[in-house]
């Protein structure tokens, strides 16, 4: 990648500094793309695994892709729902954070699913947005700072022993034994292999054909003072989301501001992300209506102020379900990715289980009906 896009600035910093790592020759396992699954499957398969070298691998710097510009929420299912198989994501979420000693700030007070049509009577939250949108019920889940958990894996991978080389994008994997990565047009040779690039780099995962890149759009307001938030129905501080169009999500932060994230930018090739600036064109003006359906809301935010904006990409698998399986032309490659925005929480959870895969503990999901009778949950 050349230079990096124009996606504006999240309320949140990734604060990680591994120093100049020069790439080796040979590694058992390199994994592509520094961001939450990548990160989590470095660290637990050190953490699994401590005499196998493992290298990640990332085109720019650690979370600079679809992770460091989430929202933020995390969630107990997948786009399509609980699969077969899936088992206690957000479980598994503290357990692996508290195994490998990481602080990603995770709160799991529910979510509330929000209506158009069908909210509660008693609904803490009235707000007009085309209709009167009511909280319709609260589902497991809750909410992540994303630059304090991409942070914490990190350093939780390096200090396990994983190294992390920045700058170092991968062109290409030549299916061979060992595997052939080329980098930046160096080689590196690999056992085995972890692509989760999620929307970017669709040939290196293999992909292009049957995953959808999108870019996503968020706002975040000025801190709310106490009064304000219970007037919007936010004193539990449970992040939201429609259940019905037209889409509207958002959290509260720390510092009692609100993220609300919505609308959709499509792409015909991943490499028209890499492009996009939300200063300009359609990013531009879908962040113009979102300001100004948050100002519509409800009275406290007629004249709410927007200290942030920012977009990010995703990927949309086929019938929304995520990709969690081995690559087309090697089976020593295993390819995670296409999280349809439910990847807080599940690329953390898939990412651990990547690593038991590749170290030959664990099967691989079958999510078109059946699951390995290997697989166990984390």
């Amino acid at each position: 990648m050349a230079n990096k896009p124009d996606w504006g600035k999240p309320p949140w910093k990734i604060e990680f500094r591994h120093g100049s790592q020069r790439l080796p020759r040979q590694v058992d396992v390199a994994i592509i793309g520094a961001g939450f699954a990548g990160l989590a499957a470095a660290a637990w398969f050190r953490h699994i695994a401590p005499q196998t070298s493992v290298a990640v691998l990332e085109a720019r710097t650690v979370g600079a892709g679809s992770s460091g510009h989430t929202g933020g929420i995390a969630l107990a299912e997948t786009a399509a729902g609980d699969l077969p198989g899936l088992g206690d994501v957000l479980g598994g979420v503290k357990r692996i954070l508290r195994t490998l000693r990481v602080d990603g700030e995770l709160r799991l007070g529910g979510v509330f699913e929000v209506s158009h049509r069908a909210g509660r009577a008693d609904s803490p939250i009235h707000w007009t947005d085309s209709a009167e949108l009511r909280v319709a019920r609260t589902v497991p889940g809750g909410s992540v700072n994303p630059g304090t958990l991409l942070g914490g894996l990190a350093r939780s991978a390096a200090r396990h022993g994983a190294l992390i080389l920045e700058n170092a994008r991968v062109d290409e994997i030549a299916g061979e034994k060992p595997l052939r990565l080329h980098v930046r047009g160096r080689v590196l040779r690999a056992d085995r292999a972890l692509v989760a690039t999620n929307g970017m780099s669709l040939e290196l995962s293999g992909l292009a054909a049957s995953a959808q890149p999108k870019f996503t759009l968020a706002v975040a307001t000025e801190p709310l003072s106490a009064k304000q938030l219970r007037s919007l129905g936010l004193a539990s501080r449970r992040p939201f989301y429609t259940v019905d169009l037209p889409y509207l999500w958002g959290r509260l932060l720390r510092s009692n501001a609100v993220v609300f994230g919505s609308g959709l930018v499509h792409v015909a090739d991943w490499r028209e992300l890499e492009r996009l600036s939300i200063g300009a064109g359609e990013p531009a003006a879908l962040i113009a209506r979102l300001q100004a359906r948050v100002r519509g809301l409800h009275p406290e935010l007629r004249a709410v102020a927007f200290t942030h904006r920012w977009g990010g990409p995703m990927l949309v698998g086929e019938e929304w379900k995520p990709v969690f399986a081995r690559h087309s032309q090697s089976e020593d490659v295993v390819v995670l990715g296409a999280f349809s925005g439910h990847g807080v929480a599940l690329s953390v959870y898939l990412g651990c289980w990547a690593a038991e895969a590749l170290a030959g503990r664990r099967g691989l999901p079958d999510w078109k009906g059946n699951v390995n009778p290997l697989a166990a949950e984390v």
